[in-house]
């Protein structure tokens, strides 16, 4: 059997601990805050993140990883493993994606690299239950195509506290923020094969949030999940509160509560909520 070396990007949301226990080889993004860079995850935890976030004025950036960083994991991983699965970010979203796909190919190291077109939960989820198909003895080839075949059966969906670090980041323009922000407009986005577009514009959060349950009800009686994540952009408590009420309305369904990614977080804002779900688990 082959021995796999599993590689992914900070995106993954998964805790120091998971990642030491299952050996997973991590490349991790960075965000930038007042012009110093932090390694997602590293130097910065995520509340210390989303405590900076919320300050007013704050000026955050994210910076993909260093090309070389990943020449030099492969040079180090193809002397003890076999192959490799990395899986990452969406590609339409950050260069991780393709700097891991040349580095494979400059090394030549034998790694399946895989576009995730997503990020946090799902991409975490993705990597876990591709190691217990490799404990359970499964097939290298298998492994890679069924986290293939479910990078089509994840949806997200984010719903912004306000129109503020969207319009920073540039997801938004000044003249769209500043107008929806006198109508009392929310948006709410989702991943659409791997881009970040707009599923809706509501008015009122009251709205939002409702419809924001609506699509959790259609994720659990549609597409038959198992599992919802919840996501949250440093209001825990928040999180804690409609993670019971979704409790006391789908309580078939195991609902898990995340931090949101801080790269996702840069450009959503402090105070998002956001969910996530593989259909037809």
């Amino acid at each position: 059997m082959k021995k796999i070396a599993w590689i992914t990007d900070s995106t993954c949301g998964l805790s120091e601990h998971v990642l030491n226990e299952h050996n997973i080889y991590v490349i991790p993004l960075h965000v930038i805050i007042d012009g110093k860079s932090y390694k997602e995850n590293i130097d910065l935890t995520n509340d210390e993140f989303y405590e900076k976030l919320k300050e007013p004025n704050v000026d955050a950036k994210t910076s993909q990883p260093a090309y070389g960083k990943f020449v030099r994991l492969y040079e180090e991983l193809k002397d003890t493993y076999d192959c490799g699965i990395a899986i990452h970010a969406s590609s339409s979203l950050t260069g991780t994606y393709q700097s891991s796909v040349q580095a494979a190919e400059q090394t030549g190291f034998s790694v399946e690299v895989i576009d995730s077109k997503m990020g946090s939960y799902a991409l975490g989820k993705m990597l876990l239950d591709g190691i217990k198909m490799e404990q359970a003895g499964q097939s290298y080839e298998s492994i890679v195509k069924t986290i293939r075949d479910s990078t089509e059966r994840t949806e997200m969906y984010l719903l912004p506290a306000s129109f503020e670090q969207l319009r920073k980041s540039g997801r938004v323009s000044t003249t769209q923020a500043v107008f929806a922000s006198l109508l009392n407009i929310q948006l709410l986005l989702k991943f659409d094969d791997g881009k970040v577009v707009i599923a809706d514009k509501i008015r009122t959060k009251r709205r939002a949030k409702s419809r924001f349950f609506e699509i959790i009800h259609q994720a659990v009686n549609h597409d038959k999940a198992k599992e919802v994540c919840l996501m949250h952009s440093g209001v825990l408590e928040k999180a804690h509160r409609w993670k019971e009420e979704l409790e006391s309305l789908h309580n078939q369904v195991k609902i898990t509560i995340e931090t949101l990614v801080p790269v996702a977080g840069v450009h959503t804002g402090y105070g998002t909520m956001a969910v996530s779900w593989f259909r037809g688990e």
